[in-house]
């Protein structure tokens, strides 16, 4: 749904949300990441669509367009022109996209804490803390199995993010509030695990990595 908001150059009351529809002059950019781009707010998103209007967008934003207008104007371009990249790095980002959508609902999305393991993957983790315990003081024996741990966890990402997907299309398909509102809460859930198991690998990784440095 489009804003309505009176231009501060020719005092219309109906401007438009980016570009006043009388005076074509730059207005205040929304800093609503889908009211940017003109998009519904949907958890799946046509990517194609989404490139398509950065790329349109980013050449009638450029600050190089509006050397010789206002200073209003010149002060708008630079902040669309933010609002542009940020919110094109989000959402064209289906993890950053989902994170975005629950902060903006109200959801506190913060940092993985290292006690707040997931129940379904307690044995997974005492397994693998085992395996890099063994491999600090010296065991390479470990390998194998922690290169086998970290295909597993791979797996499990790939599996987290088809399920996400669903999540996405049936919120998308929902109609009121606590139907969307239970959907989110059960992707905010399936997040925490997704980044549980990422930290996982990212911490297999380093190990690895430390080990044939």
């Amino acid at each position: 749904m489009e804003h309505e908001h009176n231009c501060w150059q020719c005092g219309s009351a109906d401007a438009g949300s980016l570009f006043c529809r009388y005076c074509n002059s730059l207005q205040a950019p929304t800093p609503d990441y889908y009211h940017f781009f003109g998009l519904p707010r949907t958890l799946s998103l046509d990517q194609t669509l989404l490139q398509d209007r950065f790329y349109s967008m980013s050449r009638l934003l450029h600050p190089d367009r509006y050397t010789r207008r206002s200073d209003q104007e010149k002060r708008y371009s630079l902040e669309a022109s933010s609002i542009l990249n940020d919110a094109y790095r989000v959402l064209r980002d289906p993890i950053r996209r989902a994170e975005y959508v629950l902060r903006e609902a109200g959801y506190e999305i913060g940092e993985q804490r290292s006690k707040d393991v997931p129940p379904e993957l307690l044995e997974e983790v005492f397994e693998l803390n085992m395996a890099l315990d063994e491999l600090r003081s010296g065991d390479t024996d470990v390998l194998p199995q922690l290169d086998e741990m970290r295909r597993r966890f791979l797996e499990m990402l790939g599996d987290v993010d088809a399920t996400l997907e669903q999540h996405f299309r049936r919120h998308d398909t929902l109609s009121t509030d606590e139907e969307r509102s239970q959907v989110l809460d059960r992707i905010r859930s399936i997040l925490h695990r997704r980044r549980y198991i990422r930290n996982l690998v990212s911490e297999v990784d380093r190990q690895l990595t430390s080990r044939n440095a």
